[in-house]
C-alpha cells in the first residue's frame, strides 16, 4: 500500500514539474528552475524545523547534547537518504530482493525485520546481503494497514517468526526500526511469546512515545505520543525482565523521535549513537555492523 501511495505521489510531483517547466521556460528560465526547485527546497525546511525542535528538546537530556555541527550534519545527511529511502527503494525497489529461508538450516540464528511508520521492506534493501552472506534467514515484513493501530500488526509479525523459526529450528533475532519496534512489543503483549524470540533490536524505536506524536492523524502516529496512554499502557503490563531482551539504539540527532531517552528502555541495553538522525541510523555502516554482531551471538 505504501508503495502504491508513494508510486502515485511522485507521479503527480513528476507530472506538475513538468507543467510548470514547460509553461515558464520560454518566458523565464531562471523563475522555472526556481518553481521546480520549491518542492525540494519545502523538504529541505520542514526537515530543518525537525532538527531545531530536536536540539531545543534535547536540552534537558542526560544524553550528551549534539554540537551545532553534528546537527547540521544529521540534517544533511537524513535529506539524502531519505530522499533514496522514500523516492527509489520504497516505491520502486521493495520487491527487488524477496526473503530468504534456505531450504537447509545453515545453524545460523535467523532474523525478522520490521520497519516503522510510514515505511516498508524497501527500507532494508542494504541489509538483505549481509544477512545472507553470514547465513542469517530472514523475512522483512510489510506492516498494513499503513495508518491503522500497531496492535493490529501482530499477526503480521507472528506469521514471519513463525517462519524464521521453522527455516532454522531456532528462535529468532527481531530487528526493528522506529514503530517498529513497538509493534513488536505489542505482539510480544498480544501472545506472551518471550519465549519465542532469542532478541530484540530496535533503531529510534520510541518506546516512550514521541514528541511530534501530538502532530499525527494517523492511529498509529497518535499511539505514540509523547508519555501517551497507548505507550504506557504497553509498558503496565510488560512482566518484570522483558526489557533485557532489547539492545536499544538511540541518539541525540534522531529528527523524529525525541526527546533522545523515549528511545531507551529501562533494563535494556542501551546504546548511545552520537549525530546520527532517524532514518540514517537503520543505514549507516557502524550500526549495521554492531547489529551484524549482535544477531551473530549465540
Amino acid at each position: 500500500m505504501i508503495a502504491h501511495g508513494q508510486k502515485i505521489l511522485l507521479l503527480i510531483l513528476a507530472l506538475a514539474e513538468a507543467a510548470w517547466l514547460a509553461w515558464q521556460w520560454p518566458q523565464s528560465p531562471a523563475r522555472a528552475l526556481a518553481g521546480a526547485l520549491l518542492p525540494l527546497a519545502l523538504f529541505w525546511l520542514v526537515m530543518a524545523i525537525e532538527f531545531v525542535l530536536m536540539h531545543r528538546l534535547n536540552r534537558r537530556e542526560v544524553a550528551p547534547r549534539a554540537r551545532l555541527s553534528q546537527v547540521v550534519g544529521a540534517w544533511w545527511a537524513e535529506i539524502w537518504v531519505s530522499l533514496v529511502v522514500f523516492c527509489w527503494r520504497q516505491p520502486f525497489r521493495h520487491q527487488a530482493v524477496g526473503d530468504w529461508l534456505p531450504g537447509q538450516a545453515t545453524g545460523r540464528r535467523g532474523v525478522v525485520l520490521v520497519h516503522g511508520f510510514m515505511c516498508n521492506r524497501g527500507l532494508w534493501l542494504p541489509w538483505y546481503a549481509p544477512l545472507r552472506a553470514q547465513g542469517h534467514a530472514h523475512v522483512a515484513v510489510n506492516l498494513e494497514p499503513v495508518m491503522g493501530s500497531i496492535d493490529d500488526y501482530a499477526a503480521i509479525i507472528d506469521d514471519a517468526v513463525l517462519r524464521v523459526t521453522a527455516a532454522t529450528g531456532m528462535a529468532p533475532v527481531l530487528l526493528c526500526h522506529s514503530m517498529g519496534g513497538l509493534a513488536v512489543r505489542a505482539w510480544l503483549r498480544v501472545h506472551a511469546a518471550d519465549a519465542r524470540v532469542h532478541r530484540i533490536l530496535t533503531l529510534g524505536t520510541p518506546h516512550g512515545g514521541t514528541w511530534l506524536g501530538r502532530f499525527s492523524r494517523a492511529v498509529n502516529g497518535r499511539q505514540m505520543s509523547l508519555a501517551g496512554d497507548w505507550v504506557k499502557g504497553l509498558l503496565s503490563v510488560e512482566p518484570q525482565g522483558r526489557a533485557q531482551r532489547f539492545t536499544c539504539w538511540y541518539s541525540n540527532c534522531d529528527n523524529i523521535v525525541f526527546p533522545a531517552s523515549t528511545a531507551t528502555l529501562v533494563g535494556a541495553d542501551n546504546r548511545f549513537l552520537d549525530g546520527l538522525a532517524h532514518v540514517q541510523m537503520a543505514l549507516h555502516p557502524e550500526v549495521m555492523a554492531a547489529c551484524l554482531a549482535e544477531i551473530g551471538k549465540d
